[in-house]
């Protein structure tokens, strides 16, 4: 999968079950290359956003959200995120 395929879904599938005022996603994939545990084709994602309604919860049940909305794509396509709250 294409990285900016990839991001537009991630954003998409965010937007569509959790209530949200701002996003941005990053790929910061080169910043970890050179690492043992790097694969083709698996990313790695730098996710901020602003959202009122995971703002209410504590900081493990609203990864825990993100985590069951990107299932299919953490399986697939994603090796690592990066998640900030704000």
């Amino acid at each position: 999968m294409d990285i900016n395929d990839l991001i537009a879904i991630v954003k998409k599938k965010l937007q569509n079950q959790i209530n949200i005022e701002n996003i941005k996603i990053e790929d910061k994939s080169f910043l970890h290359k050179n690492h043992a545990g790097n694969q083709e084709g698996k990313f790695h994602l730098k996710i901020s956003l602003i959202s009122n309604e995971l703002k209410t919860m504590n900081k493990i049940e609203s990864n825990k959200k993100i985590y069951k909305i990107l299932d299919k794509e953490i399986k697939e396509s994603i090796h690592s995120i990066q998640i900030l709250i704000l």
